[in-house]
């Protein structure tokens, strides 16, 4: 179960060399725990982490009214968001202590709108985490029905911390 702290300023996000003293795993495994504070976006777009181990990585939210666009459905920018946190988060759990990672590109297939207060999970598997790049999947599903609402890939790139 996730303990939803988030940083509502800079000073409440982690500092450098905290993230560099852990692996990509144990970074998301402090965050999911409270003891590092999570992104501003999440509060923004109502999503949490809720889920994290190798290679996977689950957040849960619930789209609201002000995600919609002009026809009133989801936005697709609610769904590549949490796409895109879920793919590149699974990455991260692969990238050893000393590295860092970013997404280089990723794809969003929406298969169906998502009624607004569903609450929903957005899945990231990564496939392969090597030494310059990492590529993941996701899926965006019904968190009570599992049913899919979205898919999606990513590919990030890996690459050393720069020192200071």
């Amino acid at each position: 179960m996730s303990t939803r702290r988030i940083a509502k300023s800079p000073a409440d996000l982690p500092k450098p060399e905290e993230v560099l003293q852990k692996s990509g795993l144990e970074f998301m495994q402090a965050m999911l725990a409270g003891e590092f504070a999570g992104p501003p976006i999440s509060d923004v777009l109502n999503y949490t982490l809720a889920e994290v181990s190798q290679g996977h990585c689950v957040f849960e939210g619930t789209p609201v009214f002000a995600y919609t666009n002009p026809m009133g459905t989801v936005h697709g920018g609610w769904y590549g968001t949490l796409l895109d946190s879920c793919m590149a988060c699974a990455v991260m759990t692969c990238v050893p202590q000393g590295f860092v990672y970013t997404t280089l590109e990723y794809k969003v297939n929406i298969i169906r709108s998502i009624k607004l207060g569903t609450r929903i999970q957005a899945i990231g598997t990564s496939q392969h985490a090597g030494r310059s790049t990492g590529v993941a999947v996701g899926e965006i599903r019904g968190a009570d029905d599992g049913r899919l609402y979205a898919t999606g890939s990513t590919t990030c790139i890996i690459m050393p911390a720069k020192q200071g």
